[in-house]
């Protein structure tokens, strides 16, 4: 553990490379009831048998690597100035480098030491599931908001693994420490919860803000301020109460960047966005859902000063999901201006989808003016 700390590593586990037999059936189940999210590895077989990544593994690593989840003096929300909010796991920089980093560190540090080491390192896209190696490896216990949770950081921490030949004696598995409380499966904003440990990711605050194209009505209020990310589910667990960790220098947050003015991202050049959010771990989808989420954000604020940027988007941007997004918005905020500008984009709307959403806006600011 003392050479993991010096190489910027804040835990480390081993773990057998025997196949994960018992999350196959979970992760089958998963499938069969629609809860994938699409981000994950397609095979299966392979997400539960190292062998088939790596000729003869012995033994599979488990780091982790802790993050910060208060954010220093931060910029509040004002009338005119309205805020949004990314998730604690893209303050910093992005963790993908961040962990490889320190991988790669560790990769060295090994073969200096055991020449013959064949060493594969794999960082949240990889095939394994990261949680359960850590799991296996006592990094810490699955908890019922499918976080990792450890004793020591609690669960704002990253993951990676590494699979090698070399046949390190195995640590032992953290017993469940979540005992009766379900807090997190009570707090979840849409009930994506939906049993200890059971997550349908398709109705996730986090995955939800990182998709492309339309949201449901259904989740847009439950969105709040939100444009990247969830953090609910943590921030209630009682395991996390006081733990915030600041001695990773990369991954600590500039206040502005994770707490951004809303209406300035929405005529963010890609040139602004890559310069200012280029290097965090929610640039990976591009501008345009964080520009989707801001608009949410600014609906479910009731910005009066943003209909005329919002009319504007909606009558001129090219993103049928853009003019749709400005267009609840505009139902939300209400009022004579956002009135007048549905009408107008309703007169020369052609996308059918975005049509449905400007009559519904038209209906709501109506309803909203007889009250």
């Amino acid at each position: 553990m003392d050479a993991a700390s010096s190489l910027g590593i804040d835990k480390i586990g081993f773990a057998s490379a025997e196949p994960f037999t018992e999350l196959k059936d979970i992760l089958l189940r998963h499938r069969e009831k629609g809860f994938e999210s699409g981000f994950e590895e397609p095979d299966i077989e392979k997400r539960v048998n190292p062998e088939l990544s790596f000729e003869s593994p012995k033994s599979i690593i488990s780091i982790a690597v802790a993050y910060p989840s208060k954010l220093p003096n931060p910029p509040r929300s004002e009338p005119g100035a309205y805020r949004g909010i990314i998730s604690r796991s893209s303050w910093g920089s992005d963790y993908h480098d961040v962990l490889r980093d320190r991988l790669a560190k560790l990769e060295a540090f090994i073969a200096e030491r055991v020449p013959d080491a064949r060493l594969m390192s794999m960082v949240d896209t990889g095939v394994l599931v990261d949680r359960a190696v850590a799991e296996r490896a006592g990094i810490g216990w699955s908890g019922k908001n499918c976080a990792v949770i450890t004793p020591e950081w609690g669960s704002w921490v990253y993951l990676g693994d590494m699979i090698t030949n070399i046949p390190f004696t195995p640590d032992t598995s953290i017993m469940d420490q979540c005992g009766d409380c379900t807090i997190c499966i009570d707090a979840c904003p849409t009930g994506a919860l939906v049993g200890p440990g059971q997550l349908n990711s398709s109705r996730c605050i986090s995955f939800i803000t990182q998709t492309k194209g339309y949201i449901d009505d259904e989740y847009k209020r439950k969105i709040g301020n939100r444009i990247y990310g969830c953090d609910t589910c943590q921030i209630v667990c009682p395991k996390n109460k006081g733990m915030n960790w600041t001695h990773q220098p990369e991954l600590q947050p500039d206040p502005e960047k994770v707490k951004p003015l809303l209406i300035p991202l929405l005529t963010m050049t890609n040139k602004e966005f890559k310069e200012q959010y280029g290097r965090i771990a929610a640039s990976w989808r591009g501008k345009k859902p964080i520009q989707r989420n801001a608009i949410i954000a600014l609906g479910n604020f009731r910005d009066q000063s943003a209909v005329p940027i919002l009319s504007e988007l909606l009558l001129a941007d090219p993103r049928p999901e853009i003019r749709a997004t400005c267009a609840w918005a505009l139902g939300r905020i209400g009022g004579e201006e956002a009135s007048s500008a549905l009408n107008n984009a309703q007169a020369k709307e052609q996308e059918p989808a975005v049509r449905q959403d400007i009559e519904k806006a038209i209906t709501a600011v109506s309803q909203s003016a007889s009250r």
